[in-house]
């Protein structure tokens, strides 16, 4: 694999190297995105929890600073439900907390962010970003079609072959195999969540042997080594989060910073009480004390509202008790440097791995 840096995908992209910064809701940043794209990655903007003219800000903002590709990631989940016994009992729930924060009322069970409509679209028909990327499966029909019939290059998670086959049916133009190991959100979109728990190195190789389009493997990819390891599986580009959470360019808390950098290696914990649906963070308090009651939390993204406020004020009082510390499995492996500094170390650790290989 002397030529690793060539892939369908980095020439497609234009890329100079097949590293995706995964996008990262509430963590990531334009700065991120833009100098992970400059440095010859592929930079991206977990823009779900905002508002569509807040997404056109930060398209132009990140069009301004590079003229490398970048990614757009939006959440397509279901419609909630609001139901209100649900809301007022985990209000209830919440309002020690919302005391011993000084927050007050906890407010109301509404829903706090919208899945990928006609008002993104129209963002993303303007702006034209090089790739919109899915997380929870995929858009209407209709959506998924204009973006496609606009030229835009199409990405979407998958956490088992299911998934895989059923977004290569659907026209999407390459696959993130999403591993167990992952941190944030799980990307499942086919209950039970439990058959997306299949670890990077079984989901790999087995959605490039079940789809044609490209695979991007994601989860536990924290250096060269775990980047080797996917590209040998099959894979035509890996995506790593964690691993860019501690640049300078993120947008994380200092003391979610802390947190990643004195985590131990069995300390990350599947949780949906953030939000409603699982997704994997360092233990804390919070998590430890709500453990067991997902059958009361109200639905995603109904349950962001709630929390919001409370993560805030954590995060302010430098304090990660009530914080959704997102990270994966190789949390212990982050190192502190600027992103281009750390792509440029990825990809020197690659060549050498691969090179022991030839």
């Amino acid at each position: 694999m002397a030529n690793w840096t060539e892939s369908w995908i980095t020439e497609r992209l234009g890329l100079r190297f097949p590293i995706i910064q995964a996008p990262m809701a509430g963590s990531s940043s334009n700065e991120l995105a833009v100098a992970v794209s400059r440095a010859g990655g592929m930079g991206s903007m977990g823009v779900a929890l905002q508002s569509a003219e807040a997404t056109r800000a930060d398209c132009e903002t990140v069009r301004a600073g590079t003229n490398g590709a970048y990614n757009v990631n939006f959440f397509v989940h279901k419609d909630a439900e609001i139901d209100a016994s649900k809301g007022d009992a985990f209000r209830a729930q919440l309002a020690p907390y919302y005391e011993e924060l000084g927050l007050g009322e906890v407010p109301a069970a509404e829903v706090s962010s919208l899945p990928f409509n006609e008002d993104h679209l129209a963002v993303v028909l303007d702006q034209k970003p090089p790739v919109v990327s899915f997380h929870f499966g995929m858009p209407r029909d209709e959506l998924f079609a204009a973006v496609k019939d606009a030229g835009i290059f199409t990405i979407s998670s998958a956490t088992n072959v299911r998934e895989a086959q059923e977004l290569e049916r659907r026209g999407i133009d390459a696959i993130i195999a999403q591993g167990f190991e992952a941190g944030g959100h799980r990307g499942t979109f086919a209950e039970p969540y439990e058959d997306g728990w299949v670890g990077t190195m079984a989901l790999v190789p087995q959605i490039v042997d079940a789809v044609s389009v490209p695979v991007i493997a994601a989860g536990g990819i924290m250096d060269g080594r775990g980047i080797a390891a996917a590209l040998v599986l099959g894979a035509d580009a890996v995506q790593l989060g964690t691993a860019f959470l501690n640049c300078p360019e993120s947008a994380v808390p200092d003391v979610h910073r802390e947190a990643l950098k004195n985590a131990r290696d069995d300390q990350t914990r599947l949780t949906h009480a953030f939000s409603g649906r699982p997704a994997r963070g360092i233990e804390n308090r919070y998590i430890r004390e709500t453990k067991g009651g997902e059958d009361n939390f109200p639905d995603f993204p109904i349950l962001n509202t709630l929390t919001g406020p409370m993560r805030k004020a954590s995060a302010e009082a430098g304090t990660g008790d009530f914080m959704s510390l997102w990270a994966g499995q190789g949390v212990t492996m982050t190192r502190d440097l600027p992103a281009a500094e750390l792509l440029e170390k990825l990809v020197a650790e690659t060549d050498a791995v691969l090179g022991k290989l030839i």
